[in-house]
C-alpha cells in the first residue's frame, strides 16, 4: 500500500516476545542514507528550537552537556564504512569484547558503540552486511568472495542500531533461488513472490526506533524510561 502512495510514514508498536533485559529493545544506495541523515538531522532540529524546555530538563538533571554535542554533531556529516570494514576495526581494537567479532556475525551492541567511539562519536552507517545474516527479500550485491546484501544500520552514540534498512530484492528468480537455499516453502509467501512476479521496480526504504532516538537526543539510558507503558517480562500494563 505505502508504495502506491507518497509522503506515508507508519508509527507501530514493536516488542520482542523473547525474555529480553536488553535496555534497547521493547544498501545500499547513497540517496538513502542521504535521506536517512537528513530526516535524523531535520527533526533532531526540529526538536531542539521547538521543545526547549523539555529537552533541557533533561540534558540539565540526566545528560548535563548533551545539547551542545548535538549541535556539534547537526553539523557534521555521518561517517559510512562496510560491514567488512566494521569487522576489521573490532578486530584490531585493544577493548576486550563479551562477544568475539567475526565476519558473518550479528554486531552486538558492544560492537556498535565500540564503533561509534572509534569514528568521533558521530553517527555511522554501517552497509552491506553478509548474505546469510539478512532476511531473503534483501537485494544480493552479488559480489564475492563475501557475499554481502545492501543493507544498513544507522549507528549512533550510547544507543547503537538507531535505524535499519536495505533495497529490496525486486528479481523474482533471485527471491525464488534464496528460498529455495534456505529450504523456506514458497507457498506460504506466493503472495510476496506474485508482487515481484506482475511488475515491480527497484526500492528500498528503512525504519527508525522511535523510543531509541528519544534516548539518544534526551541522554536517557533505558528505554523503558521514554515508553509511556513499557512492556517487558512479567509486566504488560497496557
Amino acid at each position: 500500500t505505502e508504495q502506491s502512495l507518497s509522503g506515508i510514514c507508519l508509527m507501530v508498536r514493536l516488542y520482542t516476545v523473547h525474555n529480553s533485559q536488553s535496555h534497547r529493545l521493547v544498501w545500499v544506495g547513497k540517496d538513502v542514507n542521504i535521506v536517512m541523515e537528513d530526516l535524523f538531522k531535520t527533526v533532531t532540529s526540529t526538536v531542539l528550537s521547538k521543545c526547549p524546555h523539555d529537552v533541557e530538563l533533561f540534558h540539565k538533571y540526566i545528560a548535563p552537556g548533551r545539547k551542545g554535542r548535538l549541535e556539534q554533531m547537526l553539523k557534521k556529516r555521518f561517517v559510512t564504512i562496510s560491514y567488512s570494514e566494521a569487522v576489521e576495526i573490532l578486530k584490531q581494537a585493544s577493548q576486550a569484547f563479551t562477544f568475539k567479532p567475526e565476519w558473518g556475525c550479528d554486531l552486538q551492541t558492544e560492537h556498535e558503540k565500540y564503533l561509534v567511539k572509534h569514528c568521533g562519536e558521530v553517527p555511522v552507517f554501517v552497509i552491506n552486511y553478509p548474505y546469510d545474516l539478512k532476511p531473503f527479500y534483501m537485494r544480493d550485491n552479488e559480489d564475492g568472495p563475501q557475499h554481502t546484501v545492501a543493507a544498513v544500520d544507522l549507528l549512533v552514540p550510547g544507543v547503537g542500531e538507531l535505524c535499519g534498512g536495505s533495497l529490496r530484492e525486486e528479481r523474482l528468480s533471485f527471491l525464488e533461488s534464496r528460498l529455495q537455499r534456505y529450504g523456506k516453502p514458497t507457498d506460504a509467501r506466493r503472495w510476496y513472490l506474485d508482487l515481484r512476479k506482475f511488475g515491480s521496480v527497484p526500492h528500498g526504504g528503512f525504519g527508525m526506533g522511535f523510543e531509541r532516538y528519544l534516548q539518544y537526543i534526551l541522554g536517557v539510558d533505558n528505554i523503558k524510561d521514554v515508553i509511556p507503558f513499557p512492556r517487558f517480562s512479567h509486566s504488560c500494563l497496557l
